[in-house]
């Protein structure tokens, strides 16, 4: 496989959801290739360092193959080695839906008011 463009090489091994997302983001200035911000058209090969903002988070990677065309999740996986720091943890756990006994009607301008102060709004 020969050299590839950096917009396509991210979207074909899935750093980016679509083509014109990784394009976008080496316009914004988020994408590095070797520590140089690159332009899409740039030519990947083998042993390039990418570093690439998407999703929230630093992604940074190692070329190993350049596929041009989209592949699957197993292949693309094989494509590079990532080197990027992990995600930072998630923070805060999802309240539990406010419930009501059956039967008891809507709930008032008071019991409302409840919710909202048993959901920190």
């Amino acid at each position: 496989m020969g050299a590839v463009r950096v917009d396509v090489w991210m979207w074909s091994v899935r750093l980016f959801r679509t083509r014109t997302a990784a394009t976008t983001a080496c316009t914004n200035g988020s994408v590095r290739v070797n520590d140089v911000v690159t332009k899409a058209s740039r030519k990947l090969q083998p042993g390039d360092r990418v570093a690439a903002k998407a999703g929230g988070r630093v992604r940074i990677v190692e070329v190993v193959e350049t596929p041009s065309k989209r592949v699957g999740a197993s292949v693309a996986a094989e494509a590079y080695n990532d080197f990027s720091p992990p995600p930072e943890p998630r923070r805060g756990v999802a309240a539990a839906p406010a419930t009501r006994d059956p039967g008891t009607g809507r709930p008032t301008k008071r019991d409302r008011r409840q919710i909202d102060k048993l959901h920190g709004r």
